[in-house]
């Protein structure tokens, strides 16, 4: 069998849909084929701007028949790429002749089971909807369970489970540290600490979603084994139930571990739990061991490139696959985006790579308009949203948004903090360098993004106005628009 096609997107993620609903848009006279594993892709919706240049937005799982006009799919795996024949063989045989590709292949989680395989049942990551709905399951008949990973899912799921004792245990001195200070930090904790046991009425409408590739119960184990899914989106347990079989519907505060990592994992004496051995930083202290029913790790995510190539493709030093400022690889007309390539680009002086939603909606649509110009013979510029870092996400029940160097990320240590907190209802970090706006952490309602991101970019001078340029007194969102 053999198909022909202008682009051929690979990956049905967030970086890969955007790629080829760009391509429909640039390109819409040629043909574009997206391959992808599942049925079910994900599709950026609602967006919604929060500043001249950073939006928020929610990620719709649909099938590939819902797709716009102009995006045909096949539903396979990719096995091999010949660039310099342009073509492209699935491993179910089938052989794509493109003029050109973009690989969104995302990226596959960590799993602490590489290094224990013998309980590798009992240890789940969180990644895709599969991965999602197989927790759903464990959880039904669960007491304890042990999260290792201290990122965005990580963060999530610790505070969206229920009925279930939960262990945390992070290598890092705070909760949440991939995202936020431990000022930050601490502000999530004892926001939870006071609405601890209440339950948010409008959270606990758990939204049922159609899945019309979920299959029979004694063939999911299988399929979960031999099939990805796409990563999910932003606020994904919301369309889920999280509870444990505890009952009571009372939301428990986690145990966090800090400064620790699983040495050891043994099955308990009677054989129907998980005995997990801790070892904390802190030398003084002796090994802990937690009794669980199964252990979540989410301890991020590595490039995935598992097909062949006829010429190595260049990859960086975190395994991903180096790219320029126009989404190429080091191949003739290979292009690459989302969680499985790395910016090999001088990046702009407030913007840095983080696998996130946001920067594979933004590379995705990036590596569409690329290929679409060269197509057409046409000259494009890098988008602009690469000028700065910007995320909005939510953690721990607030309104997050993170922009330019917002955790000082190289800074060295020349810059300065300002802080503003106000309990259960805002958090404000300003990075200052030379006195200007590096970077923000923005928690609540604040209304200051906007604000933020014209500081940030056009580099104002904000010595003159020294703390006031956060006192609460002073509404600098008028003072400076």
């Amino acid at each position: 069998m053999s198909r022909e096609c202008t682009f051929l997107v690979v990956g049905g993620g967030i970086a890969g849909v955007s790629c080829a609903e760009s391509l429909a848009i640039c390109a819409s006279n040629a043909s574009i084929l997206l391959l992808t594993e599942c049925s079910i892709v994900k599709s950026v919706t609602n967006l919604v701007p929060v500043a001249r240049y950073l939006h928020k937005f929610d990620v719709r799982e649909k099938n590939v028949s819902e797709l716009g006009a102009g995006i045909t799919t096949i539903v396979d795996q990719l096995e091999h790429i010949n660039s310099s024949e342009h073509w492209a063989r699935t491993k179910t045989g089938v052989v794509i002749k493109f003029r050109y590709v973009c690989l969104c292949t995302g990226g596959a989680p960590k799993l602490i089971s590489s290094r224990q395989e013998q309980h590798a049942d009992r240890i789940i990551g969180i990644r895709d909807t599969d991965s999602v709905l197989e927790l759903q399951r464990r959880l039904a008949s669960a007491k304890d369970v042990v999260i290792l990973g201290n990122g965005g899912i990580a963060s999530e799921l610790a505070h969206e489970l229920h009925d279930v004792n939960v262990h945390w245990v992070i290598k890092d001195g705070h909760i949440s540290a991939t995202f936020v200070d431990p000022g930050a930090a601490e502000f999530f904790q004892l926001a939870n600490t006071e609405t601890e046991g209440q339950v948010d009425a409008a959270a606990t409408a758990i939204k049922r979603m159609r899945y019309g590739e979920l299959l029979p119960r004694q063939e999911e184990k299988l399929q979960l084994q031999s099939k990805r899914g796409a990563a999910l989106g932003p606020d994904w347990h919301r369309n889920y139930d999280l509870s444990g079989g505890d009952g009571g519907g009372s939301p428990k505060l986690p145990k966090v571990y800090y400064k620790s990592h699983i040495t050891q994992i043994e099955q308990s004496p009677n054989g129907s739990t998980l005995q997990v051995t801790l070892k904390h930083d802190d030398d003084s202290e002796q090994p802990e061991q937690i009794n669980c029913d199964f252990i979540v790790s989410a301890t991020g995510v590595q490039p995935r490139h598992d097909f062949t190539t006829d010429v190595p493709l260049e990859l960086a030093e975190d395994g991903g696959i180096n790219v320029d400022e126009m989404m190429r690889t080091n191949l003739c007309d290979v292009y690459a985006a989302g969680d499985v390539c790395t910016a090999a680009w001088m990046p702009a002086q407030h913007w840095f790579q983080m696998r996130l939603w946001t920067q594979a909606r933004q590379m995705g649509s990036m590596a569409g308009r690329s290929m679409a110009a060269l197509h057409d013979g046409e000259t494009v510029y890098q988008d602009f949203c690469f000028e700065l870092f910007g995320h909005v996400t939510q953690l721990f029940g607030f309104p997050v948004v993170l922009l330019g160097r917002f955790n000082g990320q190289g800074l060295g240590r020349d810059y300065e903090l300002l802080v503003r907190c106000t309990r259960n209802k805002e958090y404000i970090k300003f990075v200052l360098q030379n006195g200007r706006l590096r970077g923000a952490i923005l928690i609540g309602d604040t209304d200051l993004a906007e604000t933020c991101e014209n500081l940030i970019l056009n580099g104002t001078d904000l010595e003159p106005y020294g703390d006031d340029i956060l006192n609460p007194d002073i509404d600098i969102e008028d003072y400076f628009d």
